[in-house]
């Protein structure tokens, strides 16, 4: 099937909404030009809208040009009672309302839950929610395919969220494969669709699958640290010990475990993936959104990680505007040579000196380094 071309999620209007755009029970004290007295007793209460009216009306003001208005009346409907609150949550209200209630009440997993079920619910939010969704609330969402086909970026969203189920995630990239979407929002998209080709794809269940429980498990392991292995003076790899768990639970994973966490994951799986020998869970790694330039120039150090992800850094301009990420791929070996030529000219004279003596550096970039030091002597001289 042909893939869909991807279409920009549609935004929702900014509160607050004009009048003409307000129900007439709320167009009194709703109005943007009201007078500030007005408007002030409507965000405190003091004025005869109850129920749903009264949320609508609260979240109305809480985009009120005044900050006081505003402050006000975020307060009054913090404080209304949980009843009402839901009864608004599951009312055909102005999307724009709906998203007001999830961004000063979505603390509350109640609220959420109402939301979720509303079909008013602009896909704006839905995709906003889906971010940080806890598991049952993204099996919930995840269920609802006729808004994941209107809007994939749900589905992105729930594929990030590191509370999705591991097997929901492997759902709705087949799903999304088998309905030609294109999922522009994960890297590794299409290394995950030929991943989990041919494989059996888990129904939806009340409780997660033991390999669900595994993934989690890994994510609790996983650290922020840039840094996870030493290497000593001939180049060889040891992975630390507090990392060794971690390194364990991800051998023991599948192809789209892998790609997946090298997205949702932090620093010390990704460190770790990128030296997978499986070269499209490598590369989800280093081409993850979330990889920094700390991190890069560890790898770029690296003997152990494969060629592509070595080029891949060698290409990344935003981490080749520091110094320590040229210098880490000139004096790696397994960078080639053509490559490590580009960051000669870029390298300090003490590195430079230091490159012409360094063990196990190609013939052909040592003699372009003691090359370039001879130049440069020259040129002091004259």
């Amino acid at each position: 099937m042909q893939s869909l071309p991807p279409m920009p999620i549609a935004p929702i209007p900014a509160l607050p909404l004009p009048v003409e755009a307000l129900p007439q029970g709320l167009s009194r004290f709703g109005n943007p030009a009201a007078p500030l007295p007005a408007k002030m007793l409507a965000a405190q209460g003091a004025v005869p809208v109850t129920g749903v009216n009264q949320v609508a009306l609260l979240c109305q003001l809480s985009g009120d040009a005044e900050d006081e208005v505003r402050a006000k009346a975020v307060e009054t409907l913090a404080a209304l009672p949980e009843e009402i609150v839901l009864s608004a949550c599951a009312a055909d209200l102005h999307p724009s309302f709906l998203h007001a209630l999830f961004e000063h009440l979505g603390g509350r997993p109640s609220v959420l839950e109402a939301l979720v079920a509303n079909r008013a619910l602009a896909d704006f939010t839905l995709e906003r929610i889906a971010r940080t969704a806890s598991e049952m609330l993204g099996e919930r969402i995840a269920l609802n395919q006729a808004r994941l086909l209107a809007c994939p970026e749900i589905i992105e969203a729930l594929y990030k969220n590191k509370n999705v189920r591991m097997s929901t995630a492997d759902r709705l990239i087949e799903f999304a494969a088998r309905n030609g979407l294109e999922l522009t929002g994960i890297p590794a998209y299409r290394a995950h669709v030929e991943a989990i080709r041919g494989q059996l794809i888990f129904e939806p269940s009340d409780e997660p699958l033991p390999a669900d429980q595994q993934f989690q498990e890994a994510l609790a392991e996983d650290t922020n640290e840039a840094v996870v292995v030493d290497a000593d003076e001939e180049g060889t790899e040891t992975l630390k010990e507090k990392f060794i768990p971690l390194s364990v639970k991800i051998r023991n994973m599948t192809l789209p475990e892998k790609i997946r966490l090298a997205l949702v994951g932090d620093a010390a799986a990704r460190a770790l993936l990128v030296r997978d020998p499986i070269k499209q869970v490598a590369h989800a790694a280093i081409s993850s959104p979330a990889m920094r330039e700390d991190e890069a120039v560890a790898i770029a150090s690296s003997k152990e990680v494969n060629e592509d992800v070595l080029r891949y850094i060698a290409n990344k301009r935003e981490w080749l505007r520091g110094y320590e990420i040229k210098k880490a791929l000139t004096f790696n070996p397994k960078v080639p040579v053509g490559v490590s030529l580009r960051f000669l000219p870029h390298l300090r004279p003490n590195d430079l000196k230091a490159l012409a003596r360094s063990r196990g550096i190609p013939a052909p970039l040592k003699t372009a380094a003691r090359q370039r030091i001879e130049e440069q002597d020259k040129s002091k001289k004259r």
